[in-house]
């Protein structure tokens, strides 16, 4: 009987030491995982913390865009603009301090983005109804969102999570993000840099369907015969092109602006692939999608998404979501800016 009961002991003892060690490497587990096999970003992050925060973001968004409709393209650019640097984190929004040069000042963004007021009252409110709690990055783009859906275009649940850069790229601005002359190869390589492909960038170039350009961007698309390629040669003398020459002269009125859609200029919608199979894009980085496209695989996508308005639609959004979720900051990372122009002192 004493034997038996010793070994029960023994037994018992080797039970709380395996128990012990399951534990230790079970927790063990789920700290070495921690966020990596999950999503970066998620839904109602803000469930607890902020529950208006989508309602207040969209509220401004409408006010801004009722005030001036060309402000929703601006909107959806700022996200754009600010993923393609260093990843979604609001470095798009920081005004040169110190040693650190605004990502405003690069060739791409100077006296070109806008919005930035928007997003201040946007943070402002956010501010007072939720304290340091929603970051500038989460609201650019939720704003993206927000002002893709006033236009016409379709509604997506906004992945968020993402915490504020503690600091600015200018360089990376004037490299990673395309001018509005780029060539089909370098669009492409300026895609792949980001991790999206190149269904992602005829899905994304899609955006062009609102909003408007300076002269400065497209004067060279109109002027430059040695920049016209054999798909829109026979168009030089067209009336789309008097037109652009109209509003923007060989030299001077560099910032006139025209309209990416002469269609429906103010509306989300599939016109913008419909113009670029004419050679009707505003820019010349939005015709050589057709005409630099020797191998007719993009030019398949864009026959598909000119005759089919709900399929552009739904690859639109799976790229936007894709490219919202570029090098996000999360967790201990970066931080919630109290104002979106600085970092916290």
């Amino acid at each position: 009987m004493s034997f038996s009961s010793s070994s029960m002991a023994v037994a018992r003892i080797i039970f709380m030491v395996v128990m012990a060690v399951l534990v230790m490497v079970l927790h063990g587990s789920t700290e070495t995982l921690g966020t990596a096999d999950l999503p970066d970003l998620v839904l109602d992050y803000y469930k607890q913390t902020c529950p208006s925060v989508e309602q207040i973001v969209r509220r401004n968004v409408e006010i801004a865009v009722f005030k001036d409709p060309r402000m929703a393209a601006s909107l959806l650019r700022l996200h754009f603009h600010d993923c393609f640097v260093m990843g979604c984190d609001a470095s798009v929004l920081l005004e040169s301090q110190g040693s650190m040069v605004s990502e405003k000042q690069a060739v791409p963004n100077l006296n070109s983005l806008r919005g930035f007021e928007v997003i201040d009252e946007i943070k402002y409110v956010l501010e007072e109804a939720c304290p340091y709690t929603v970051s500038c990055a989460d609201i650019l783009a939720l704003a993206a969102r927000d002002a893709v859906l006033l236009r016409g275009g379709p509604e997506w649940n906004v992945l968020l999570g993402r915490r504020d850069s503690l600091k600015a790229s200018f360089s990376g601005a004037n490299q990673y993000i395309p001018p509005p002359n780029s060539s089909l190869e370098t669009l492409i390589a300026n895609f792949q840099d980001q991790g999206l492909d190149v269904a992602d960038l005829v899905a994304l170039s899609g955006s062009h369907t609102i909003g408007k350009a300076r002269c400065l961007s497209f004067r060279q698309r109109v002027y430059d015969v040695s920049t016209e390629h054999d798909y829109d040669r026979y168009k030089r003398h067209t009336t789309f092109r008097r037109i652009l020459r109209s509003i923007c002269p060989e030299s001077g009125r560099d910032n006139e602006f025209a309209p990416l859609d002469f269609m429906t200029p103010a509306r989300f919608d599939n016109h913008y692939y419909l113009n670029i199979l004419e050679g009707e894009g505003l820019l010349g980085s939005d015709n050589v999608l057709v005409a630099e496209d020797d191998e007719g695989e993009i030019r398949r996508q864009v026959w598909a998404f000119a005759s089919n308005q709900k399929l552009f639609f739904e690859s639109f959004v799976k790229s936007v979501v894709k490219m919202g979720n570029i090098n996000v900051l999360t967790g201990n990372e970066g931080e919630i800016r109290r104002n979106c122009r600085f970092v916290n002192s």
